[in-house]
This record gives C-alpha cells, structure tokens and sequence, in this order.
C-alpha cells in the first residue's frame, strides 16, 4: 500500500470456454497475452477463440455455398487411385464434406473441384538467382493455381517438379540418386502448408518460392498453441491440427498419416539423402500469425555429377554433364564464344526439342543479356546466330 493506495493482484487462468472478457467502463473487452504482456484482441483472434471455446474448427462450420452447386471429380479418382476403394456418396458425410442435414462444410468447399474460396489458392515463382530481385529478369516461372485443395497440392508439387533437377552420382556397381529436394519432404511441406493454413485470415496465401538454393514455403497462420516452432524439439512435436476434417481426409487419401510426423519424415529424408549435411538441415520458423519451411537446395554446390531435368516437357529425360560447379547457362556461353546457330548449340547439348529449348533456354539468355544475335535487326533469319 502506497499513499493510501491499494494494490490489487488478480491471476487469471487459463480455461477451455474462451473468450472471457473484462467488463468495466461500459465496455466489454477480450485480452490475449501476447509476448509478456495483455493486448486486446482484434476480430480475427476473436473469431479464433470463439471457434476454441466452442470446440469448433473452421472446416467444420456450415458454408455459405451450396452442396448441389459443387463437384468431387479429382477427390473421387484420388480417392479411387490412392485406396482402390470407390467413394461412395455416404462418405460425404462421414468425411465430414456435409453435415447431418445435407449443407456443405467449409471442408467440403475446400475441397470441390472449383473451389469457390478464393484466399485457399497457391501462388508459386521459381526466382532468377537468390532473391526476389535478382536481374533483369526476375522469374523463371510462375503460376497461380485456384481449385480444390487436391488440385493445389498436385499443381503444386507439378511446378515443384519442373523447376528443379535430379543428379547421379556413379558408383561401383550403379549410381546413386542426388534430387535437388526430397520428395518425400516436399510433399509433406505443401500438404502441411495447404491443411494446417489459418483460412479465417483473409487477403493471404500459400506461397511457393523457389531459389537457386532453396525452396520457401510460406502459410498464414502460425502453431495453433502459439508457440514458436524455432524453439521446439522438432521430433518430439505433439500434434495438434487447425483443420481436423481437412487433415483427416488427406489421412484418407493416404497424403499423411494421423500421427502427427510430418517434420520427422522432412528431417529424415533429408538425413537419408548421400550428400547430406548439418548445413543443409531444413529450417522451421514461425510466429503467431505465419509459417515458414525453408529446404535446401541439395545440389547447389554439386560438382562432378550428371543431372536429369525433370521437366515434364519433351526433353525431359535429356542429361547433361555438369562439371566444376557449372550449369547449362554457362556451358552454352562457353560453347557460344564464336557465333553458333540453334541447331549447332542443340546438336552439341542433346537437345531434342526446339521449343523447348528455346523457351527454357535461349529466350531467358537473350533477355539477360548473356547470348547475343549477329543479325539482331531480323531475329527470325535463317542465317541467325548467337554468340556470347
């Protein structure tokens, strides 16, 4: 007591039945505690701690969509191809797409060929260099892909695919297999990404960046206990799912399991790879509102091993010899010190496809400047050649 003075001293525990609220001053207001002190909530945590304290999740809320304006194609020969078991129509139920009295679920929105939720989609960019800016041109790729949520990941993991190479390493008796990223853990970061992403939070997406030595996946909406993923043990991560239907039917569809190991599986099948070092340990990071999944690029310094573009393109089966480091960009500018037409530089590389090779290759090095035309005033001459 101090001046006459009395200090107060109130301990509020934690409870099951959230929001509580302080009442006082003709006001009614919900506090969090937020980074060593109370904050009041905004609406959006408001709608989170109602959906707790009900024990409700988003997906299982009633939409405002109608079931019979919606079609489950891709989750039917999914489900049909993954399992060898038929979907039936009851299954909408029991899976949660539809309630007891027939109305669509946010799940079941979510999940409908054209997904009528427009903040569910995936933005994905492979980035020329190392960051987003990086020189004249600063995408190699990019796509934004909309539609149910089986459709995102399998569009998602397409892009994965044609933006990055696989490597061999020759042994003894064989050779062994150098992917720039496992699959097993790129597979488990989009679907972690896509079923355990914040869908209350408006006006943000799933992001997929790509680098010359690395892969960022990016998802709104951070551990739904609020701790920092950067600070646990990430083999000992109890499971706890902010979309319990969502993460149960990809259980179904045999994308994951219900044990809750997906950071185990990323660490080990990078562990498993032969090139595997400390350095190139995945990376985990969050905060109360976001997620970050950083892979490395497993080959970015490779030297001495023969690649295979995985490109789903014509050429995709073509290899080529990467030595010291270097990559086909700058083996065609070496190749290319004297003047050579296409079909020199194609003949040399292997390559079979000209529009292939002129999309992925030759207008990207113009564009940078790397490759130069000796007719540059008639791009289209048959007597056209490049030099470096």
């Amino acid at each position: 007591m101090e001046d006459d003075k009395k200090l107060l001293l109130l301990d509020v525990y934690a409870g099951k039945e959230t929001p509580y609220y302080y009442v006082g001053e003709g006001n009614m207001t919900a506090y969090i505690f937020l980074e060593n002190e109370s904050v009041s909530t905004d609406n959006l945590t408001l709608k989170r701690l109602v959906l707790q304290g009900t024990n409700r999740s988003y997906d299982s809320l009633v939409s405002e969509y109608k079931f019979k304006n919606m079609a489950f194609t891709k989750l039917r020969s999914v489900c049909k191809r993954n399992t060898g078991k038929d979907f039936e129509d009851n299954d909408y139920e029991s899976w949660g797409i539809i309630d007891e009295e027939g109305n669509l679920t946010n799940a079941g929105a979510l999940l409908a060929d054209e997904s009528p939720i427009r903040h569910s989609r995936v933005f994905c960019t492979r980035w020329n260099g190392l960051d987003k800016a990086s020189g004249l041109i600063d995408a190699i790729d990019d796509a934004e892909y909309s539609g149910g949520l089986v459709n995102l990941l399998q569009d998602s993991m397409s892009f994965v695919s044609r933006n990055t190479k696989k490597a061999w390493r020759k042994t003894g008796n064989g050779r062994i297999e150098m992917p720039d990223y496992p699959d097993t853990a790129v597979l488990e970061g989009i679907v972690n990404a896509l079923i355990h992403r914040d869908y209350l939070e408006l006006g943000s997406e799933v992001h997929i960046d790509m680098f010359d030595d690395r892969m960022e996946i990016y998802s709104p909406g951070g551990m739904l206990d609020g701790r920092k993923v950067q600070d646990l043990d990430l083999r000992n991560v109890s499971s706890r799912r902010r979309n319990p239907i969502i993460a149960d039917i990809f259980n179904r569809l045999k994308y994951m399991d219900r044990r809750g190991s997906g950071f185990k599986k990323i660490l080990d099948s990078y562990e498993f790879q032969e090139h595997y070092t400390e350095e190139m340990k995945p990376e985990f990071r969050s905060s109360n509102s976001e997620f970050w999944l950083i892979f490395k690029n497993l080959n970015c310094e490779a030297k001495d091993v023969e690649f295979v573009l995985t490109t789903e393109k014509a050429d995709t089966k073509r290899k080529h010899l990467i030595q010291n480091g270097q990559d086909m960009d700058k083996m065609i500018i070496d190749f290319c010190r004297e003047p050579k037409s296409v079909m020199e530089i194609m003949d040399n590389f292997k390559f079979k496809s000209r529009t292939s090779f002129k999309r992925n290759y030759l207008q990207k090095m113009l564009a940078e400047g790397t490759l130069k035309m000796t007719i540059p005033d008639k791009p289209s001459s048959r007597n056209q050649k490049y030099y470096s």
